[in-house]
């Protein structure tokens, strides 16, 4: 799980799908249900956090290229979805 703290999960999990990168906003054991991860707020993490976090699940079929497509893509969906949501999400993150 990553943390994009002033980011919606979901809002990431969209803009990633678009650029072909399949994330989950909750735990495996719990994919499609609504709310933030309960594994997540377990171990302490807010629940603002847990709602701005994904998850990437890799295997032994992907590979270093995937690996760096991901690093490249994540950053700019992060920057853009902070920018929409304004200078005080900007601040706090």
């Amino acid at each position: 799980m990553v943390c994009h703290p002033g980011v919606d999960g979901e809002a990431v999990l969209h803009e990633l799908d678009r650029a072909g990168i399949q994330v989950s906003t909750g735990s495996a054991c719990s994919s499609g249900e609504p709310g933030p991860s309960h594994v997540l707020t377990a171990m302490g993490l807010p629940p603002e956090d847990a709602h701005a976090s994904v998850r990437f699940s890799l295997g032994e079929d992907n590979t270093d290229d995937d690996v760096t497509t991901i690093g490249g893509a994540v950053p700019p969906v992060v920057e853009r979805l902070r920018a929409l949501a304004g200078p005080a999400t900007r601040q706090s993150a």
